[in-house]
């Protein structure tokens, strides 16, 4: 049952993450978030209200807001970047997230183990291949949205560590006040650079679909893992980019040459290492 529901929230959160990027290429990525955050967030409440979790204290708050400022930095860049940049090449190098919490665990003393090293050596080196592609003659450059998507894996890693110290005495309250402290953040900044937070009204249904798949696998993972070991789920949720990949070549017709299709296939399988060691 873990192993299915692992697998579900891949499959929301990439189908998520492709309609997030594929409608911050139709309106400005603070209003695709804030309207999408505020749909999440209304799933979450209804969940928090049927969970009837105690109201967890101000030790556990505090690593769920920045696990909220850190998440809506990592969607923001990510929306931004599958919107300038192949998704191909955009959500694998996102899928890089593992490493901030491992470089977290090191600094309090755990070393990685041999296969979270080789999996860190395959996320970087499939990084490194998918952000260049070939210029004139011998120059190269960096791809489009590939510095987004770097941005956007220390966001989600960053969330990781946050949202962790934040679930030790309920879940529901922890992912709650993330979403809501993102919520408000994110339509504090759209207010204050003066984006409008009302959508094109053809986009209103994409936007909808975004906020309820993202809220959707986040209550996935959080319900695989009390029914199954985290480690089986941390490297099934975290196949996400193949969803968004997937999507991309069937909807858009994204092609990659075949040298980057290596690359993020090295820098996926890495991912996996790094979650499952």
């Amino acid at each position: 049952m873990s192993a299915i529901l692992a697998l579900g929230a891949a499959l929301a959160w990439g189908a998520g993450d492709f309609l997030g990027g594929l409608s911050s290429r139709r309106a400005h990525v603070l209003t695709v978030l804030a309207v999408s955050q505020v749909v999440g967030l209304a799933g979450l409440v209804v969940w928090l209200l049927i969970a009837h979790d105690p109201w967890p204290g101000l030790d556990d708050v505090a690593p769920a807001v920045g696990a909220g400022v850190a998440g809506a930095i990592g969607l923001a860049a990510l929306y931004r970047g599958l919107a300038l940049g192949a998704m191909a090449i955009v959500a694998p190098i996102s899928a890089a997230a593992p490493v901030v919490p491992l470089a977290a665990d090191a600094a309090n003393g755990s070393v990685p183990s041999a296969v979270q090293a080789v999996g860190i050596l395959a996320v970087l080196t499939g990084v490194g291949v998918l952000s260049r592609e070939p210029g004139s003659g011998r120059r190269v450059r960096v791809a489009d949205g590939a510095g987004l998507a770097l941005v956007a894996a220390l966001g989600f890693g960053f969330f990781i560590v946050a949202i962790d110290a934040a679930a030790d005495e309920s879940v529901p309250w922890a992912v709650t006040v993330a979403r809501a402290t993102a919520s408000v953040l994110v339509i504090l900044v759209a207010v204050g650079v003066r984006v409008t937070l009302r959508p094109p009204r053809r986009l209103l249904p994409l936007l909808i679909a975004v906020g309820v798949l993202d809220a959707g696998a986040n209550a996935l993972v959080a319900g695989a893992t009390t029914v199954g070991a985290a480690g089986i789920v941390a490297v099934l949720s975290s196949l996400y980019p193949l969803t968004t990949i997937v999507l991309a070549r069937l909807v858009l017709g994204e092609r990659v040459d075949r040298l980057r299709r290596a690359g993020g296939a090295v820098a996926l399988c890495g991912a996996a290492l790094v979650a499952a060691g």
